[in-house]
């Protein structure tokens, strides 16, 4: 069963995940519509450094995270200065951290989604004077929707199972930054194999559980048929 300390584990990781998802669909909706867009020649610099985090491994971005936002660093510096508080080792530092580490299992099935949506389908919504801004509510957004959960779920359920990113820059605080990837490490390390099973159990049915989710909706709505 889960301890005290385990739920306060629970928590915390919840409440990443859910601060991390809502931030990652605020800058990656924009971001995956200019992609799928655009014919910009650096369109695919930009795409190679938003799927970055895809073969870097996790304890490297979380190391120059942890330099750029340490009191020494270009941001912890300029934090200091402005009177802003520190980041590293705090969890607004660490919703940065997931922030970033997520956002290629935000974008791309978004990017993917704006992709499949035929452009004369926009141009005949423009002729009858729709703005752009009510084309891409009333008309993509309800078009993306496969893509939109896809999104949704593989960015929380990423955020959930962090491990390197999180122990750079968050470290292993309970209560602020001990998420339950930390704790199973931390059973694990005091040979409490019976607790680390129970959690990693627990993160083993949520993570399957989402991606069934995932899979039956794209069925549902035919995605990925011929």
């Amino acid at each position: 069963m889960f301890s005290p300390a385990d739920i306060v584990s629970l928590w915390v990781t919840l409440k990443l995940a859910t601060v991390t998802t809502l931030i990652l669909l605020l800058l990656g909706t924009p971001l995956a519509w200019w992609l799928a867009r655009t014919q910009r020649r650096w369109k695919v610099a930009i795409e190679a450094l938003v799927a970055l985090p895809l073969v870097l491994p996790p304890t490297v971005l979380g190391f120059y995270l942890l330099v750029a936002l340490g009191p020494h660093g270009p941001v912890g510096t300029l934090l200091d200065m402005l009177g802003g508080p520190t980041l590293v080792f705090s969890f607004p530092g660490l919703v940065i951290g997931s922030v970033i580490y997520s956002l290629p299992f935000v974008v791309q099935p978004l990017q993917a989604s704006f992709s499949a949506i035929p452009a004369g389908l926009l141009d005949a919504a423009a002729t009858l004077r729709a703005a752009p801004l009510d084309r891409f509510f009333s008309l993509v957004l309800p078009l993306a929707r496969p893509g939109v959960l896809t999104a949704v779920v593989l960015g929380f359920a990423h955020t959930v199972g962090e491990f390197g990113v999180v122990l750079m820059i968050g470290g292993n605080i309970p209560g602020e930054t001990q998420v339950l990837s930390i704790s199973i490490y931390d059973h694990v390390e005091a040979l409490d194999y019976g607790q680390a099973h129970w959690l990693a159990g627990t993160l083993l049915v949520f993570s399957f559980g989402m991606l069934l989710l995932v899979y039956r909706f794209n069925r549902r709505f035919g995605l990925g048929r011929p």
